[in-house]
Parts: structure tokens; sequence; C-alpha cells
């Protein structure tokens, strides 16, 4: 009896590391992806800043970050999108229920000790189309530099309020404070 266990060990094991290795190349290519973005990004506003201050910027993060994910799509293959839990712009940062849950999941981990740059998860998932796919996500804590225009909003420059306030009238990113989780970027590639 000890044999057939063994035995029946052995072939599930075995079954199980090829998923197991295909899994951990998904989550290395998406975390490549996913992560590219972001760097591009605080490049492209701090210049902007330095030319027409934090309200210039904001056309940065609303125009040019998502040419700058079309870009990563196209070298890629991996969908990028930015979401919170509280968002600028409703219709391209509103987490559908899967990112929903993992930005919460972040919150709760961030509040027990958890380093917020640290965060991530990925995993297989059905769709609702009942195909496959591998959904990555990296929390994005908020940086001094994001502060100028997401933070509290007596810290807010005149500028920026209008410039937020024409581009975003119905606006609830504002409030937060360095190093709290903004939301996050969210890779996913069907299989």
């Amino acid at each position: 009896m000890t044999i057939v266990r063994l035995v029946v060990a052995a072939t599930i094991a075995g079954a199980a590391l090829p998923a197991l290795a295909e899994e951990l190349a998904l989550m290395t290519e998406a975390r490549a992806a996913a992560t590219s973005l972001p760097p591009r990004l605080v490049t492209a506003l701090n210049e902007e800043i330095a030319r027409s201050g934090p309200e210039g910027a904001v056309p940065v993060c609303r125009d040019m970050a998502p040419k700058m994910a079309k870009e990563i799509v196209a070298s890629t293959g991996w969908q990028l999108k930015r979401v919170t839990l509280k968002a600028r712009n409703p219709q391209r940062a509103t987490p559908d229920a899967w990112e929903r849950k993992t930005l919460e999941e972040f919150d709760r981990r961030a509040a027990t000790g958890e380093n917020p740059a640290k965060l991530e998860k990925g995993e297989l998932v059905e769709q609702a189309d009942g195909t496959r796919a591998f959904r990555y996500a990296k929390a994005l804590p908020t940086q001094p530099l994001c502060l100028n225009c997401h933070g509290a909003e007596d810290k807010l420059t005149p500028a920026v309020k209008a410039r937020l306030a024409e581009h975003y009238p119905q606006d609830r990113a504002t409030g937060y404070s360095e190093g709290q989780i903004r939301g996050a970027i969210v890779a996913t590639k069907p299989l």
C-alpha cells in the first residue's frame, strides 16, 4: 500500500511541476511588464513638473501614461491597467471584482506592516467568458512626487486644484499620504 501511495504522489507531483513552472514563468513576465511602466511615468512627471509645475503634469498621467502602457502591451503582449479604490478617472481606473479584491487585500496586508512597495499578487484565473488568463497586480505606493496631485486637499496648490477640477470633476483620488497604497498596476494575459 505504501508503494501505491508513493507512485500516486509522484504522479501527482510530476503533473504539477509543469503547471508550476508555467505559472512561475507567467509571474516573471507579468512582473516585468507591469513594473516597466512606473519608472517611465515618474521620469515623464519629473520632467514636466520641472517645465511647468505640478499642474502641468496632470496631462502626463491622463494622456501619456495610457500611451506608455500601449507601447508596453505592443512589446510584451500583456494588457496593462492602473486601478484604484479612489478613482480620479472612473472610466479607466475603476477596478473589476478581481482587482478590487486584490486592492483590498493589499490594504489589509499593508495595515499589518507589510511593505506596500513589495505587495504583489499573480494567479491563473477563469475569466467571465470562461477562458483562462494570468492576472498580476503590483501595489503602487504613493511617492512624494504623487502628493502634488494626490495628497491632502489643503496641501494642493490652487493651480493643481483648478486643473483637477477641469479634467476630473468627480475626482476621488486625493487625501493620500506618502507610502499609502494609491492603487495597483495590473497585467493580464489570456491563455
